[in-house]
């Protein structure tokens, strides 16, 4: 048995490391996509500048401390998602045009999009993070905190961008993505709370067979 469970455990260390191999890939193709001529050059390193401070984070720490296959899928579809709101400003993203049209909206909703994943995807990290360095366990502090980390990275987010419009001035406009709207930056927070709400809810059962951890019906997500 416990050669079975030996080759069980390498078998799943491995397709982990493929997985996350194919993401850094992917991820490394978007990025250089991204920034063959995009909208703004500042705009664009402003944006994906998160993503080359996870890919340096990561190679430093993987020997050490590996995160599990979902918080890597969780970090590479963020990282998408800003790779291509670099590329073109969040205001601009085609896709986000096609669906304003198609539904007659006044404003391009990407940026919305954006923050949600903002709150979802760093919600799961944080999880993770919490499970295995602190000594908090599942239930309702460790999702109150969670919350908490994504409600403030995305106010810290809020004071860059302040920040980057007092130095740069205009050159600002599409780094803000504001498009008119008085309350964009109440909404982009709003956003990211939901989005780390909502990655609790839907995603803790999965997050937990992933760590390993057993989903029984006394346990708390």
């Amino acid at each position: 048995m416990n050669e079975i469970s030996k080759t069980s455990g390498r078998f799943a260390i491995d397709r982990r490391s493929r997985l996350v191999l194919a993401l850094a890939l992917i991820v490394a193709v978007v990025l250089i996509w991204s920034g063959i001529r995009p909208y703004d050059r500042l705009t664009w390193f402003l944006e994906i500048a998160p993503v080359l401070v996870a890919y340096v984070v990561l190679g430093a720490t993987w020997r050490r401390f590996p995160l599990t296959w979902l918080a890597c899928l969780c970090i590479a579809l963020h990282a998408i998602i800003l790779c291509v709101g670099g590329k073109y400003t969040y205001a601009l993203v085609p896709i986000g045009n096609w669906v304003s049209e198609a539904l007659n909206l006044s404003r391009n909703h990407y940026d919305r999009l954006g923050h949600i994943a903002q709150g979802f995807f760093p919600a799961i990290l944080g999880r993770e993070l919490l499970l295995r360095t602190s000594p908090l366990r599942r239930g309702k502090w460790l999702s109150f905190i969670v919350v908490a980390v994504c409600l403030g990275i995305s106010a810290f987010y809020e004071l860059i961008e302040w920040w980057v419009a007092l130095i740069s001035g205009e050159a600002a406009d599409a780094f803000l993505g504001t498009q008119g709207d008085v309350w964009d930056t109440q909404w982009d927070m709003f956003l990211a709370m939901c989005g780390a709400i909502a990655a609790l809810l839907l995603l803790s059962k999965v997050h937990n067979r992933a760590l390993g951890i057993r989903n029984d019906v006394a346990a708390m997500n």
